[in-house]
Formats: structure tokens, C-alpha cells, sequence
């Protein structure tokens, strides 16, 4: 879909692109996606890298494969997650080039606001 067209999209064609930033919403899922970065891993070693309890990473994985974020690969006795779109990262490096820019417009913005204060 082009840039432009979604401004125009219906609800039936935004539906789609607003589960996919509802799945991206949740910090802990974040966190999974960043610990598959740089690579494939099992549900153990993403556990480890995360902090997070077993439970919570296997619900988050469930709810990324089923949207298609990652793909399981079953090898051995364990199964290995990762990243189907490589994408997702740029997406996320979009967001926070642009949440940097704003804090630093805000910061700017506090500093104009202490100098008028202490004249």
C-alpha cells in the first residue's frame, strides 16, 4: 500500500495495519524481538537474555509467531524462534530516531522555559 493510499484507506484495509502495531505495543514482545536480532534462539536462551519468566516469553513468542513476526523451527527436542521480517528492525529504528527528536525539541523547550523563569 502506498504512503498516500492509507491516508485514504477504509477501516477494513487499516484493520490489518493496526493489529500489526497492537502486536508491536507490548514492551516484553519488544523485548523478545530484540533478543532474536541477532539471531535464531530457543525459548531458554531467550529467557536468559531477556529477564523474562519462561510463561511470559512463551505467550509472547505464541502471539508473534501467530502474526507472523517470527516462524519456530523445531530442531532436536527444542524449538528455535526467529525474525521472518528483518523490516520490523527498521520500523522500530523509525520510531525512535523520531521519539529522539522530540525529546530533544522538548528539551529545548524546557531550557527556553528555565531561562524566562530566571529572568
Amino acid at each position: 500500500m502506498a504512503r498516500r493510499q492509507i491516508l485514504q484507506a477504509s477501516p477494513t484495509v487499516l484493520a490489518p495495519v493496526a493489529d500489526y502495531f497492537k502486536v508491536l505495543s507490548e514492551v516484553s514482545r519488544l523485548q523478545v524481538l530484540c533478543s532474536l536480532k541477532s539471531g535464531a534462539k530457543n525459548v531458554t536462551e531467550i529467557i536468559e537474555e531477556t529477564g523474562l519468566g519462561q510463561a511470559n516469553v512463551s505467550k509472547h513468542l505464541k502471539i508473534l509467531a501467530q502474526s507472523g513476526l517470527v516462524s519456530r523451527q523445531p530442531h532436536g527436542v527444542s524449538v528455535y524462534y526467529k525474525i521472518t521480517d528483518p523490516l520490523i528492525f527498521e520500523l522500530c529504528e523509525l520510531v525512535c530516531d523520531r521519539l529522539a527528536v522530540r525529546l530533544k525539541e522538548q528539551s529545548q523547550q524546557i531550557k527556553q522555559l528555565d531561562t524566562l523563569r530566571q529572568k
